[in-house]
Protein backbone atom coordinates (compact mmCIF):
# COMPACT_ATOMS: atom_id res chain seq x y z
CA UNK A 1 0.00 0.00 0.00
CA UNK A 2 1.31 3.43 -0.94
CA UNK A 3 2.21 5.76 1.90
CA UNK A 4 -0.51 8.37 2.54
CA UNK A 5 0.58 11.94 1.92
CA UNK A 6 -0.46 15.38 3.10
CA UNK A 7 -1.61 16.66 -0.29
CA UNK A 8 -2.37 20.08 -1.78
CA UNK A 9 -4.09 20.90 -5.09
CA UNK A 10 -3.11 24.23 -6.69
CA UNK A 11 -5.75 25.62 -9.01
CA UNK A 12 -8.41 23.49 -7.32
CA UNK A 13 -11.38 25.34 -8.81
CA UNK A 14 -10.24 25.15 -12.45
CA UNK A 15 -11.12 22.56 -15.09
CA UNK A 16 -8.08 20.37 -14.37
CA UNK A 17 -8.32 20.99 -10.62
CA UNK A 18 -11.85 19.57 -10.56
CA UNK A 19 -10.59 16.51 -12.44
CA UNK A 20 -7.80 16.12 -9.88
CA UNK A 21 -10.39 15.81 -7.11
CA UNK A 22 -12.61 13.46 -9.08
CA UNK A 23 -9.76 11.11 -10.02
CA UNK A 24 -8.16 11.16 -6.56
CA UNK A 25 -11.50 9.97 -5.22
CA UNK A 26 -12.08 7.41 -7.99
CA UNK A 27 -8.64 5.85 -7.50
CA UNK A 28 -8.82 6.00 -3.69
CA UNK A 29 -5.51 7.84 -3.61
CA UNK A 30 -3.97 7.56 -0.11
CA UNK A 31 -3.97 10.92 1.66
CA UNK A 32 -3.54 12.03 5.25
CA UNK A 33 -5.07 15.41 4.44
CA UNK A 34 -6.14 17.52 1.47
CA UNK A 35 -5.59 21.26 1.07
CA UNK A 36 -7.32 23.14 -1.76
CA UNK A 37 -5.55 26.25 -3.07
CA UNK A 38 -6.72 28.84 -5.59
CA UNK A 39 -6.73 32.59 -6.26
CA UNK A 40 -8.46 35.23 -4.18
CA UNK A 41 -11.53 34.96 -6.44
CA UNK A 42 -12.24 31.49 -5.09
CA UNK A 43 -11.70 32.27 -1.41
CA UNK A 44 -14.54 30.97 0.73
CA UNK A 45 -15.76 28.39 -1.78
CA UNK A 46 -16.17 24.81 -0.63
CA UNK A 47 -15.57 21.76 -2.78
CA UNK A 48 -16.89 18.33 -1.95
CA UNK A 49 -14.39 15.49 -1.61
CA UNK A 50 -15.13 12.04 -0.18
CA UNK A 51 -18.38 13.34 1.25
CA UNK A 52 -16.84 16.34 2.98
CA UNK A 53 -16.98 20.04 2.14
CA UNK A 54 -13.40 21.31 2.01
CA UNK A 55 -12.80 25.09 2.02
CA UNK A 56 -10.68 26.67 -0.70
CA UNK A 57 -7.73 28.65 0.65
CA UNK A 58 -5.93 31.52 -1.05
CA UNK A 59 -2.63 30.39 -2.57
CA UNK A 60 0.40 31.95 -0.92
CA UNK A 61 4.06 31.23 -0.27
CA UNK A 62 3.15 30.03 3.22
CA UNK A 63 0.49 27.57 1.98
CA UNK A 64 2.76 24.50 1.98
CA UNK A 65 3.70 23.96 5.62
CA UNK A 66 3.36 20.24 6.32
CA UNK A 67 2.43 19.45 2.69
CA UNK A 68 4.23 16.46 1.15
CA UNK A 69 2.67 16.36 -2.33
CA UNK A 70 1.48 19.22 -4.56
CA UNK A 71 -0.65 18.70 -7.66
CA UNK A 72 -0.45 21.96 -9.57
CA UNK A 73 -2.58 23.34 -12.40
CA UNK A 74 -2.82 27.04 -11.61
CA UNK A 75 -1.03 28.44 -14.69
CA UNK A 76 2.64 28.63 -15.62
CA UNK A 77 3.31 32.00 -13.99
CA UNK A 78 1.90 30.83 -10.65
CA UNK A 79 3.86 27.59 -10.84
CA UNK A 80 7.06 29.58 -11.37
CA UNK A 81 6.19 31.84 -8.46
CA UNK A 82 4.94 29.38 -5.86
CA UNK A 83 6.37 25.89 -6.52
CA UNK A 84 9.87 26.83 -5.31
CA UNK A 85 8.25 27.70 -1.96
CA UNK A 86 6.53 24.30 -1.92
CA UNK A 87 9.82 22.51 -2.61
CA UNK A 88 11.54 24.55 0.08
CA UNK A 89 8.82 23.45 2.51
CA UNK A 90 9.60 19.80 1.68
CA UNK A 91 6.92 18.92 -0.86
CA UNK A 92 7.27 17.07 -4.14
CA UNK A 93 5.39 18.96 -6.86
CA UNK A 94 3.78 17.56 -9.99
CA UNK A 95 3.15 20.50 -12.27
CA UNK A 96 0.56 20.47 -15.05
CA UNK A 97 1.75 23.68 -16.71
CA UNK A 98 4.46 24.53 -19.23
CA UNK A 99 6.60 26.26 -16.58
CA UNK A 100 9.21 23.52 -16.07
CA UNK A 101 8.66 21.03 -18.89
CA UNK A 102 11.84 21.79 -20.80
CA UNK A 103 14.01 22.45 -17.73
CA UNK A 104 16.90 19.99 -17.98
CA UNK A 105 16.73 19.33 -14.23
CA UNK A 106 13.00 18.54 -14.23
CA UNK A 107 11.72 15.12 -15.38
CA UNK A 108 8.92 15.23 -17.96
CA UNK A 109 6.95 12.06 -17.37
CA UNK A 110 4.30 9.88 -18.98
CA UNK A 111 4.10 6.74 -16.77
CA UNK A 112 3.46 4.37 -19.71
CA UNK A 113 6.59 5.68 -21.45
CA UNK A 114 9.33 6.84 -19.04
CA UNK A 115 8.38 6.08 -15.41
CA UNK A 116 12.07 5.70 -14.53
CA UNK A 117 12.54 9.44 -15.04
CA UNK A 118 10.59 10.13 -11.83
CA UNK A 119 13.63 9.09 -9.80
CA UNK A 120 15.63 12.04 -11.12
CA UNK A 121 13.38 14.70 -9.65
CA UNK A 122 14.70 17.48 -7.43
CA UNK A 123 11.34 18.43 -6.02
CA UNK A 124 9.44 19.15 -9.24
CA UNK A 125 8.13 16.74 -11.88
CA UNK A 126 6.51 18.15 -15.02
CA UNK A 127 3.31 16.84 -16.58
CA UNK A 128 3.52 17.10 -20.39
CA UNK A 129 1.18 18.95 -22.72
CA UNK A 130 -2.14 17.15 -23.24
CA UNK A 131 -1.66 16.57 -26.97
CA UNK A 132 1.86 15.24 -26.42
CA UNK A 133 0.76 12.76 -23.74
CA UNK A 134 -1.78 10.92 -25.84
CA UNK A 135 0.53 10.79 -28.85
CA UNK A 136 3.52 9.30 -27.04
CA UNK A 137 1.33 6.72 -25.25
CA UNK A 138 0.32 5.47 -28.70
CA UNK A 139 3.72 5.81 -30.39
CA UNK A 140 6.17 4.61 -27.74
CA UNK A 141 5.25 0.89 -28.09
CA UNK A 142 5.84 1.12 -31.84
CA UNK A 143 9.07 3.07 -31.31
CA UNK A 144 10.44 0.25 -29.11
CA UNK A 145 9.88 -2.28 -31.89
CA UNK A 146 10.55 -0.34 -35.09
CA UNK A 147 12.29 2.93 -34.05
CA UNK A 148 10.42 5.98 -35.26
CA UNK A 149 12.44 8.35 -37.47
CA UNK A 150 9.84 11.00 -38.23
CA UNK A 151 6.44 12.12 -36.91
CA UNK A 152 3.97 14.36 -38.73
CA UNK A 153 1.00 15.18 -36.49
CA UNK A 154 -2.10 17.32 -36.95
CA UNK A 155 -4.20 17.86 -33.84
CA UNK A 156 -7.90 18.58 -33.50
CA UNK A 157 -8.10 19.95 -29.98
CA UNK A 158 -11.27 20.54 -27.97
CA UNK A 159 -12.15 23.89 -26.44
CA UNK A 160 -11.80 22.53 -22.89
CA UNK A 161 -8.05 22.47 -23.47
CA UNK A 162 -8.18 26.27 -23.46
CA UNK A 163 -10.12 26.59 -20.19
CA UNK A 164 -13.66 26.77 -18.89
CA UNK A 165 -14.44 30.21 -20.37
CA UNK A 166 -13.70 28.86 -23.83
CA UNK A 167 -16.10 25.97 -23.29
CA UNK A 168 -18.84 28.43 -22.36
CA UNK A 169 -18.13 30.62 -25.39
CA UNK A 170 -18.36 27.66 -27.77
CA UNK A 171 -21.71 26.73 -26.22
CA UNK A 172 -23.15 30.26 -26.30
CA UNK A 173 -22.08 30.86 -29.88
CA UNK A 174 -23.56 27.53 -30.97
CA UNK A 175 -26.88 28.29 -29.27
CA UNK A 176 -26.95 31.76 -30.85
CA UNK A 177 -26.51 30.34 -34.34
CA UNK A 178 -29.03 27.52 -33.94
CA UNK A 179 -31.67 29.90 -32.54
CA UNK A 180 -31.30 32.10 -35.61
CA UNK A 181 -32.91 30.30 -38.57
CA UNK A 182 -30.59 32.21 -40.89
CA UNK A 183 -27.76 30.10 -39.46
CA UNK A 184 -28.82 27.28 -41.77
CA UNK A 185 -28.32 29.38 -44.89
CA UNK A 186 -24.98 29.41 -46.70
CA UNK A 187 -22.83 32.27 -45.46
CA UNK A 188 -25.26 33.24 -42.69
CA UNK A 189 -23.89 31.34 -39.71
CA UNK A 190 -21.60 33.97 -38.20
CA UNK A 191 -22.13 35.26 -34.67
CA UNK A 192 -22.08 38.93 -33.71
CA UNK A 193 -18.72 40.54 -33.00
CA UNK A 194 -19.53 41.03 -29.32
CA UNK A 195 -20.05 37.27 -28.98
CA UNK A 196 -16.37 36.64 -29.84
CA UNK A 197 -14.39 37.27 -26.66
CA UNK A 198 -12.22 34.32 -25.70
CA UNK A 199 -10.84 33.22 -29.08
CA UNK A 200 -9.40 35.47 -31.82
CA UNK A 201 -12.25 34.33 -34.11
CA UNK A 202 -15.60 32.59 -33.81
CA UNK A 203 -15.12 28.99 -32.68
CA UNK A 204 -18.66 27.62 -33.10
CA UNK A 205 -19.04 25.73 -36.40
CA UNK A 206 -15.50 26.77 -37.27
CA UNK A 207 -11.85 25.63 -37.01
CA UNK A 208 -8.93 27.74 -35.81
CA UNK A 209 -5.43 26.65 -36.97
CA UNK A 210 -4.06 28.60 -34.04
CA UNK A 211 -3.37 27.33 -30.50
CA UNK A 212 -1.19 29.50 -28.24
CA UNK A 213 1.01 32.29 -29.65
CA UNK A 214 2.81 32.29 -32.98
CA UNK A 215 6.61 32.08 -32.87
CA UNK A 216 9.22 33.52 -35.22
CA UNK A 217 9.53 30.20 -37.09
CA UNK A 218 5.84 30.30 -38.09
CA UNK A 219 4.82 27.53 -35.71
CA UNK A 220 2.71 28.13 -32.63
CA UNK A 221 4.01 27.54 -29.12
CA UNK A 222 1.62 24.58 -28.84
CA UNK A 223 3.11 22.97 -31.93
CA UNK A 224 6.67 23.40 -30.70
CA UNK A 225 5.68 21.92 -27.33
CA UNK A 226 4.82 18.71 -29.16
CA UNK A 227 8.13 18.75 -31.02
CA UNK A 228 10.35 19.30 -27.98
CA UNK A 229 8.38 17.37 -25.38
CA UNK A 230 8.12 14.25 -27.57
CA UNK A 231 11.89 14.02 -27.90
CA UNK A 232 12.43 14.57 -24.18
CA UNK A 233 9.85 11.99 -23.05
CA UNK A 234 10.91 9.36 -25.58
CA UNK A 235 14.56 10.17 -24.80
CA UNK A 236 15.54 10.36 -28.45
CA UNK A 237 16.58 13.70 -29.94
CA UNK A 238 17.00 12.09 -33.36
CA UNK A 239 13.22 11.84 -33.93
CA UNK A 240 12.10 14.45 -36.46
CA UNK A 241 8.75 15.95 -35.44
CA UNK A 242 6.50 18.49 -37.15
CA UNK A 243 3.07 19.52 -35.89
CA UNK A 244 0.01 21.54 -36.82
CA UNK A 245 -2.39 22.28 -33.95
CA UNK A 246 -6.02 23.13 -34.66
CA UNK A 247 -8.77 24.18 -32.23
CA UNK A 248 -12.13 22.57 -33.04
CA UNK A 249 -15.64 23.18 -31.64
CA UNK A 250 -15.67 19.95 -29.64
CA UNK A 251 -16.18 20.30 -25.90
CA UNK A 252 -13.97 17.50 -24.56
CA UNK A 253 -11.25 15.13 -25.88
CA UNK A 254 -8.49 15.81 -28.38
CA UNK A 255 -8.03 13.95 -31.65
CA UNK A 256 -4.82 13.56 -33.65
CA UNK A 257 -3.92 12.41 -37.13
CA UNK A 258 -0.43 10.93 -36.74
CA UNK A 259 1.86 9.84 -39.55
CA UNK A 260 5.11 8.08 -38.66
CA UNK A 261 8.10 6.79 -40.58
CA UNK A 262 10.07 3.96 -38.98
CA UNK A 263 13.52 2.46 -39.50
CA UNK A 264 12.14 -1.08 -39.44
CA UNK A 265 9.05 -1.72 -41.54
CA UNK A 266 6.06 -3.08 -39.68
CA UNK A 267 2.64 -3.81 -41.11
CA UNK A 268 -0.62 -2.29 -39.95
CA UNK A 269 -1.60 -5.68 -38.48
CA UNK A 270 1.66 -5.84 -36.52
CA UNK A 271 1.07 -2.33 -35.23
CA UNK A 272 -2.45 -3.27 -34.10
CA UNK A 273 -1.12 -6.26 -32.16
CA UNK A 274 1.58 -4.15 -30.53
CA UNK A 275 -0.95 -1.54 -29.44
CA UNK A 276 -3.52 -4.09 -28.26
CA UNK A 277 -0.93 -5.29 -25.75
CA UNK A 278 0.26 -1.85 -24.67
CA UNK A 279 -0.62 -0.20 -21.33
CA UNK A 280 -3.19 2.57 -21.43
CA UNK A 281 -4.22 1.94 -25.06
CA UNK A 282 -7.51 0.71 -26.50
CA UNK A 283 -7.56 -0.18 -30.20
CA UNK A 284 -10.82 0.65 -32.01
CA UNK A 285 -10.11 -0.23 -35.60
CA UNK A 286 -12.81 -1.84 -37.73
CA UNK A 287 -13.56 0.80 -40.37
CA UNK A 288 -15.75 -1.53 -42.46
CA UNK A 289 -18.19 -1.46 -39.56
CA UNK A 290 -17.64 2.24 -38.84
CA UNK A 291 -15.57 1.50 -35.74
CA UNK A 292 -12.90 4.13 -35.05
CA UNK A 293 -12.20 6.42 -32.09
CA UNK A 294 -14.19 9.62 -31.71
CA UNK A 295 -14.12 12.31 -29.01
CA UNK A 296 -17.41 11.04 -27.58
CA UNK A 297 -15.79 7.61 -27.08
CA UNK A 298 -12.91 9.08 -25.09
CA UNK A 299 -14.79 11.63 -23.01
CA UNK A 300 -14.56 10.67 -19.33
CA UNK A 301 -12.27 7.71 -20.06
CA UNK A 302 -8.70 7.12 -18.90
CA UNK A 303 -7.31 5.32 -21.94
CA UNK A 304 -5.85 6.51 -25.22
CA UNK A 305 -7.92 5.24 -28.15
CA UNK A 306 -6.24 4.37 -31.47
CA UNK A 307 -7.78 3.47 -34.82
CA UNK A 308 -7.55 4.01 -38.59
CA UNK A 309 -4.22 2.16 -38.43
CA UNK A 310 -2.96 1.77 -41.98
CA UNK A 311 0.27 1.67 -43.92
CA UNK A 312 1.47 4.87 -45.57
CA UNK A 313 1.79 3.94 -49.23
CA UNK A 314 3.88 7.04 -50.01
CA UNK A 315 6.96 5.85 -48.10
CA UNK A 316 8.76 2.54 -47.61
CA UNK A 317 8.15 2.22 -43.86
CA UNK A 318 5.29 4.38 -42.69
CA UNK A 319 2.03 4.18 -40.74
CA UNK A 320 -0.99 6.41 -40.21
CA UNK A 321 -2.89 6.40 -36.92
CA UNK A 322 -5.88 8.26 -35.48
CA UNK A 323 -5.41 8.94 -31.75
CA UNK A 324 -8.09 10.23 -29.36
CA UNK A 325 -8.05 10.86 -25.59
CA UNK A 326 -9.79 12.90 -22.91
CA UNK A 327 -7.53 15.95 -22.59
CA UNK A 328 -8.59 16.73 -19.01
CA UNK A 329 -8.07 13.18 -17.75
CA UNK A 330 -5.18 11.34 -19.42
CA UNK A 331 -4.06 14.59 -20.99
CA UNK A 332 -3.77 16.32 -17.62
CA UNK A 333 -5.12 15.22 -14.22
CA UNK A 334 -4.89 11.45 -14.56
CA UNK A 335 -1.32 11.52 -15.87
CA UNK A 336 -0.26 13.67 -12.91
CA UNK A 337 -1.95 11.37 -10.41
CA UNK A 338 -0.34 8.31 -12.06
CA UNK A 339 3.02 10.03 -11.48
CA UNK A 340 2.04 10.58 -7.84
CA UNK A 341 1.21 6.88 -7.55
CA UNK A 342 4.71 6.03 -8.78
CA UNK A 343 6.10 8.31 -6.06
Amino acid sequence: MAQAKHTAVMGATGAVGSRFLRILEERNFPMKSLKLLASERSAGKKLKFRGEDIPVEVLGHDSFKGVELVLSSAGASRSKEFLPSAVKAGAVCIDNTSAYRMDKDVPLVVPEVNPHAVKRHKGIIANPNCSTIQMVVALHPIHKVAKIKRIVVSTYQSVSGAGQKKVVENFLQSVSIVRDSRGFEVGRHNVKKDEVKEFPHQIAFNLLPHIDVFLDNGYTKEEMKMVNETRKIMEDDSIAVTATAVRVPVFFAHSECVNIETEKKISADEAREILKNSPGVIVMDDPKNNVYPMPLDAEGKDEVFVGRIREDESVKSGLNLWVVADNLRKGAALNAIQIAEIL
